[in-house]
C-alpha cells in the first residue's frame, strides 16, 4: 500500500541485497525476489510504485516481465538492470514502458536519483488520476457544440442535474464525461460543495482501495497517520468515478454499501464512517457484457444506472470539429504566447473525414502541435499528423499525373499562405509556369 514501496527482482543475492540496503537507507521501503515467480506472487498481493528488474532472471526475461507488471498496475514505472549496458535491450526495455535502464556496477551513481525520479513521476501519474474541484469549474456553457446529438445529451444533464439522483454517462474514452460531471455537480444544490474526481482504472485493487476510503495509522506498512478518503472528501457534494467499470468487484461491494447505506469501514478501523454523496460515474464500457463475464456486480448496475446519458464520439458531431477546433486553438496559442492563428478550410476538411478515435482529447492534442507548428497565422494540412494527412494523399490514388499535379500545386499555395514567389520557389518552377499552371488547372488566385 506504501506509495514508497520498490520491488527489487535479482536472482544475484549480493548485488539485490545491496540495493536493497541502499534504497532502504533513503527511506524506502523495499521488498526482494530472486525470480518471476516469486515476484508474480508479490505483485499479486500488493502494488510496487517502482520495480527494479534484471533482464535476465532465472524463470524468464525482465523485458517480457515489464508487460506483466504494467497489466497489474498501469502507473508503476520499471527500471530494468543490466549486466552488460546492451544498447538494443535498452531500446527495447523503453518501447515496452520501462522508465530507463542501468548498467549494473557502472551506473551506481544513477540509482537513487533515477529511483527518485521515478517515484516522482509515479506521484505525479497517481496525482493526475484524482482531482478535487478548488476554483477551477466547468458548467454548461462549457461543452461546445451545436450538433443535434450533443445538444440532446445537455438538455438531458440539464434536467437532471438539480435532483441528487445518481448518474451513469456512457461513451468512448475522450468524449468528455468529467466536463458533464462537473457541469451536472455545478447546476445541483450540492455545489458549494467538494467535486471529487478519480480515474478508476489508474489504480490497483488497493491503491483504489485506500484512495477511495482511506485508512487508519497502522492499518499496514507505513500507514503512520490517519487518512482521509475521497468518499469522505465528497461527503455532502459529487463523487465522479471515472472508468468505473474497471473497479475490482471486491471494492465493487464496498461501493455498493455506500450508495444504498451512506456508510463505510476505512481500512484498519472498526466502526462506520457516514456520508451523504452524489455519485457520477463514468464508463465506456458494456457494463451489461461485464456483468455476464462475471466482473461487474449486477446490483451495483441497477443501482448506478438510474438516469443515464450517452456522450456521442466526435465523429457523431462532425459539424462540431471545426468550433472545437478553434476553442482550443484560442486556448493553446495563450498559453503558448503566440498569436491565434487561422484554421484554413483545407485543413478543416481533412479533419472532418478523420475517425477521431481519440474523440475531443486527440483533437486537443493534434491542435496543439498545430500551433507549435505553424509559423505563418495560418493552420495548413502540413501541420497536421501525417495519418490526417493520409486523407488528402488517399484523394489523390487513382488521379491522372495532371490530377496529382493540380492536387501538389494547391498543396503548396496553402502550404505557403497562398504567396505564389514563396510557392514557385518551393516547386522549383518560375513565376510564370506557375501563374500558367494555376489558370491551366483552375486554381483560384
Amino acid at each position: 500500500m506504501n506509495h514508497l514501496s520498490i520491488l527489487i527482482i535479482d536472482d544475484e543475492d549480493q548485488l539485490r541485497k545491496l540495493l536493497a540496503r541502499i534504497l532502504s537507507l533513503e527511506g524506502f521501503d523495499i521488498t526482494e525476489a530472486a525470480d518471476i515467480k516469486t515476484a508474480r506472487q508479490l505483485i499479486n498481493r500488493k502494488s510496487y510504485a517502482v520495480v527494479l528488474c534484471d533482464v535476465k532472471l532465472p524463470d524468464g526475461n525482465g523485458l517480457d516481465f515489464i508487460y506483466e507488471i504494467k497489466q497489474k498496475d498501469p502507473l508503476a514505472e520499471v527500471i530494468l538492470l543490466t549486466a552488460y549496458g546492451n544498447i538494443a535491450d535498452g531500446v527495447t526495455a523503453i518501447k515496452q514502458g520501462a522508465f530507463d535502464y542501468i548498467t549494473k556496477g557502472d551506473d551506481n551513481d544513477r540509482i537513487i536519483p533515477l529511483v527518485n525520479q521515478a517515484m516522482e513521476k509515479v506521484k505525479s501519474s497517481r496525482a493526475k488520476a484524482i482531482s478535487i474541484k478548488e476554483q477551477t469549474s466547468y458548467n454548461f456553457e462549457s461543452i461546445i457544440g451545436n450538433s443535434p446529438v450533443i445538444k440532446h445529451a445537455v438538455l438531458l444533464a440539464k434536467k437532471i442535474a438539480p435532483s441528487e439522483t445518481t448518474v451513469l454517462l456512457l461513451g468512448e474514452t475522450g468524449t468528455g464525461k468529467e466536463v458533464f460531471a462537473n457541469a451536472i455537480h455545478e447546476e445541483s444544490k450540492s455545489n458549494g460543495n467538494a467535486f471529487v474526481a478519480i480515474n478508476c482504472s489508474a489504480f490497483t485493487r488497493e491503491l483504489l482501495e485506500g484512495e477511495l476510503f482511506g485508512h487508519k495509522a497502522g492499518a499496514f506498512t507505513g500507514a503512520v497517520k490517519d487518512k482521509k478518503g475521497l468518499i469522505e472528501m465528497a461527503d455532502k457534494g459529487t463523487l465522479f468515478l471515472d472508468e468505473i467499470g474497471e473497479m475490482n468487484i471486491e471494492l465493487q461491494a464496498k461501493l455498493l454499501r455506500v450508495l444504498e447505506n451512506g456508510e463505510f469501514i476505512k481500512l484498519g478501523d472498526t466502526k462506520t464512517t457516514n456520508v451523504s454523496v452524489r455519485l457520477i460515474a463514468a464508463t465506456n464500457r458494456d457494463l451489461l457484457k461485464s456483468i455476464g463475464e462475471g466482473t461487474f456486480r449486477e446490483d451495483l448496475y441497477y443501482r448506478i444506472n438510474v438516469f443515464s446519458i450517452h456522450l456521442p464520439a466526435l465523429r457523431e458531431r462532425i459539424k462540431d470539429i471545426k468550433e472545437l477546433a478553434n476553442h482550443f486553438i484560442r486556448k493553446i496559442s495563450v498559453k503558448e504566447s503566440k498569436t491565434i492563428p487561422v484554421l484554413s478550410d483545407a485543413a478543416q476538411a481533412l479533419m472532418e473525414q478523420y475517425e477521431w478515435k481519440g474523440n475531443i482529447r486527440e483533437l486537443k492534442n493534434i491542435m496543439e502541435r498545430a500551433v507549435i507548428l505553424e509559423d505563418d497565422g495560418i493552420i495548413l494540412p502540413i501541420h497536421l499528423p501525417y495519418e490526417i494527412q493520409e486523407k488528402q494523399d488517399n484523394k489523390n490514388k487513382g488521379l491522372s499525373l495532371a490530377g496529382v499535379e493540380k492536387s501538389h500545386i494547391h498543396k503548396m499555395l496553402q502550404y505557403n499562405n497562398y504567396n505564389k514567389t514563396k510557392t514557385a520557389e518551393t516547386l522549383g518552377i518560375g513565376l510564370t509556369t506557375l501563374y500558367r499552371k494555376m489558370e491551366e488547372y483552375h486554381i483560384p488566385k
